[in-house]
């Protein structure tokens, strides 16, 4: 009888959990979405339990999340379960806030948007944040709607989805006690509800009308993408194999006439930092590398390429060690030289690229134990948003400027809106570009060709379509085993393009090698996102924050008067009596 019960009380959990799942990338059964969150807001009773509660939505939410990022598991499987079991905290908090709610008769329409967001903002906030699987990311494919982000941000449109669920809740849970004044309030709610969706709509057909007046055309860029095995490329045994089969990607694009060539993250498995190859013998294989890729942009051809950086550490020995270890992109020109800019990755990867708290060795020395590693591999953080130029020859003298996004970058918003705008507030880029290494999430069968694609794939890419909503942003991705694509400032991820051998739709260039080129386009409006920010998410998170003041305030300040437990259905009484 006790599983009996356990399974009973935890089917709406279960319901909403695979509901969670099924609305994102690939699976994309997006209209789901706006009934997900019902069975787990009905599920939190006033009368219910709070132990009980708490404890059956942090296992259905630890199973959830070991079940969604379980791509994880090929990086750290410590790792993995460690953040399954933090993710899953995040579940009894947003029951347990809205069985106060109900307690307190607030209006679940807002109710459960506002602290939905706040829990998903949440999400990896100790580790730099992790913004993966919002509501609003499973809209990707809804063009019209997602419009609402250039303003709200992805968190908007989660925001708009949390309000239908929260005014069909509402609307169930009344159905069974009808009264004309509770008719009339719900009328009242559902009309809200009602108008604030088609204000979206037309807010997204209004936007998408203004294309064809402020988005024009821009150059010919290329993406390459390579289909390594991380364990193949961590081995850095077949690192000239690497190199020449980008390589002959790269002059392919070239010859086809693409203007801005760009190879996926860290593929030139090498440092090209000017001041470490001025200390290097001239044949190291860095020197090497640098030569060729000089030598192959010297024409008409700009070449961005994902390698290393730092800074050099000569030793008593005259070993040459970094002193600084960078994640870093590199610019070739058409004049056969380097940019002297670079942009070195801001927002590490932790456990990927950094153990925690590398400052306390206690600490540090647990951590490492999540590590993929058998040594200290951490990189150093970059710190500038570097802007990079190309003068386009076609038509002749037009300057362009674009930021880099390496890796997770493009799915932290306040990254990419970094870039978006200047210090005086104007729009100071014409796109952006994303050079990531997702070989990590992929599995390859024994003959290391064959590739078993991951659900993190098309997310990291559909997550990437709300950067360029945000800040009317065209985003040229250029990914390892993939999604590498072109996304326009709708948020459009486009299939086809001018030339290239990839698949022609976007969403199935996973587990395969090639290269496509197409035109980018420039979006010359900027956006209320772009200056504000998350101000919403923020807002949401203030919100959950007071309503837990409140709520343990008032439970604290009723244990010292009665000096009882109140908890479940005796405290109801207690309330229904006052």
């Amino acid at each position: 009888m006790r599983v009996k019960n356990a399974l009973l009380s935890a089917s709406p959990f279960i319901a909403t959990a695979v509901m969670l799942t099924v609305i994102q990338a690939p699976f994309s059964l997006s209209a789901l979405a706006w009934v997900a969150l019902v069975p787990f807001v009905l599920a939190c009773l006033p009368d219910a339990r709070p132990r009980r509660l708490a404890l059956v939505t942090f296992v259905v939410s630890f199973f959830y999340w070991f079940g969604n990022i379980y791509w994880m598991r090929y990086v750290t499987i410590a790792g993995w379960i460690s953040f399954c079991l933090y993710t899953a905290l995040l579940w009894p908090i947003l029951a347990l806030s809205l069985r106060y709610c109900r307690r307190k008769k607030l209006p679940l329409f807002l109710a459960v948007p506002v602290l939905f967001i706040a829990v998903e903002r949440l999400q990896g906030l100790f580790l730099g944040g992790f913004y993966w699987r919002f509501l609003g990311h499973s809209q990707y494919q809804n063009i019209t709607l997602i419009q609402i982000s250039d303003i709200f941000g992805a968190g908007g449109v989660s925001f708009l989805i949390g309000m239908v669920n929260g005014l069909l809740a509402e609307l169930i849970i009344a159905s069974g006690r009808r009264t004309h004044a509770s008719n009339r309030k719900n009328l009242l709610k559902a009309a809200f509800v009602c108008a604030a969706v088609v204000a979206a709509l037309i807010y997204g057909r209004w936007r998408i009308s203004q294309a064809a007046q402020f988005i024009r055309p821009g150059p010919l860029v290329a993406s390459v993408q390579s289909n390594v095995p991380q364990s193949i490329k961590q081995s850095w045994e077949s690192s000239d194999a690497i190199f020449d089969d980008c390589l002959a990607k790269s002059r392919a694009s070239s010859k086809l006439g693409a203007e801005l060539v760009i190879w996926p993250e860290t593929m030139v498995q090498a440092v090209l930092d000017p001041d470490v190859l001025k200390v290097l013998d001239p044949n190291s294989s860095h020197n090497i590398y640098d030569k060729i890729l000089r030598e192959h942009s010297r024409g008409n051809t700009f070449v961005l390429v994902g390698a290393y950086g730092g800074t050099p550490l000569i030793g008593d020995d005259s070993i040459v060690s970094l002193a600084a270890r960078r994640n870093t992109a590199f610019l070739y020109q058409p004049d056969g030289q380097k940019s002297d800019k670079q942009y070195s990755k801001i927002h590490l990867v932790p456990f990927g690229e950094f153990i925690p708290f590398r400052k306390l060795p206690l600490i540090s020395r647990i951590f490492e134990v999540f590590s993929p590693y058998d040594s200290d591999y951490s990189l150093d953080p970059g710190a500038e948003y570097t802007i990079f130029e190309m003068t386009s020859a076609q038509p002749p003298g037009r300057d362009y400027r674009f930021g880099i996004m390496i890796c997770y970058e493009d799915a932290v918003p306040a990254i990419a809106r970094r870039f978006a705008l200047d210090g005086q507030g104007k729009k100071q880029i014409d796109w952006l570009v994303n050079i990531s290494n997702d070989g990590w999430f992929v599995k390859f069968k024994d003959d290391s060709k064959s590739v078993l694609p991951s659900t993190e794939l098309p997310q990291h890419a559909a997550i990437c379509a709300f950067r360029a909503v945000e800040n009317r942003l065209a985003v040229i991705r250029s990914v390892n085993t993939g999604i590498s694509c072109l996304i326009d400032s709708l948020g459009r991820i486009k299939n086809g393009f001018v030339h290239g051998n990839l698949p022609e739709e976007a969403m199935a260039r996973t587990g395969i090698e090639g290269f496509f080129i197409d035109y980018v386009p420039i979006d010359q409006r900027s956006t209320f996102f772009s200056k504000y920010g998350e101000w919403l998410d923020f807002c949401c998170v203030l919100c959950l924050v007071m309503l837990i003041i409140v709520g343990l305030s008032q439970r604290l300040l009723l244990r010292k008067r009665f000096g009882t437990r109140l908890s479940g259905r005796s405290n109801s009484k207690y309330a229904r009596k006052r």
